[in-house]
């Protein structure tokens, strides 16, 4: 929230009514550092003073998100931090309970809303590169993972808490895959992550490619680091 939500809301010019946090002092100093009114003590005081006028932001793992869901009112509007739940059995769960409850319901899958991605999404619908055949993602940089301790705890890292990213942008560009198949690693220097790189492959037949290759690890200079999405058609 502090790095990445709330300096783009007031960039933005939206208003955020209040925030709650589970450390108290963390979120009366966000408050105050972004000009939010209000700090609430509990969940359901948060949720009694604002209601379903608004949109709930649920920063938090993703094993905690049901956890929160169960505060906020019925018909509500929420937007859930990715992933949707550890697991396939926990976003069924996920699913039935915001449709249960009448809750408009997201998950912030961002990347296929950049600017960027914006500009290579019109490209691509005016035909001016033809019909994709090759899709590109490869990240090579170094993640400080230690800043997130959460993630310590979690049995699956890379794919859900960052290349989910890629393949929601894939699938938004080339439709569901028939298959995928995927390898996570660890690394020497973060053995107490389940998985810092990873190799993907979405299979759409014998004339399309679609691969995204993750690297966290790479420590060896800004100017050795790189990342891009490489699309091409004809």
């Amino acid at each position: 929230m502090q790095d990445a939500h709330l300096p783009a809301y007031k960039k933005a010019g939206f208003y955020v009514a209040g925030m709650f946090d589970i450390d108290n002092k963390k979120a009366c100093i966000l408050a105050k550092q972004f000009d939010i009114s209000s700090v609430f003590g509990t969940i359901d005081e948060m949720c009694a003073a604002a209601g379903i006028e608004c949109i709930y932001d649920v920063a938090v793992p993703a094993n905690k998100l049901m956890d929160v869901l169960q505060h906020l009112p019925a018909n509500c509007n929420v937007l859930m931090q990715k992933p949707m739940g550890e697991n396939l059995t926990d976003a069924k769960a996920i699913l039935a309970f915001t449709e249960a409850n009448k809750m408009c319901a997201a998950v912030n899958f961002q990347l296929r809303y950049a600017p960027y991605v914006n500009a290579a999404r019109n490209i691509i619908q005016q035909k001016l590169i033809g019909d994709i055949y090759d899709i590109m993602i490869n990240i090579n940089v170094f993640t400080p993972w230690h800043l997130w301790s959460f993630l310590f705890e979690s049995p699956r890292v890379e794919i859900l808490y960052h290349s989910i990213h890629y393949i929601d942008l894939i699938r938004n560009i080339l439709g569901n895959p028939s298959g995928m198949f995927a390898r996570t690693f660890k690394h020497p220097v973060m053995q107490k992550l389940s998985s810092v790189r990873s190799d993907i492959l979405m299979d759409y037949g014998h004339e399309i490619r679609a691969v995204i290759h993750t690297n966290h690890t790479h420590n060896y200079g800004l100017h050795n680091q790189h990342s891009y999405i490489k699309i091409e058609g004809a």
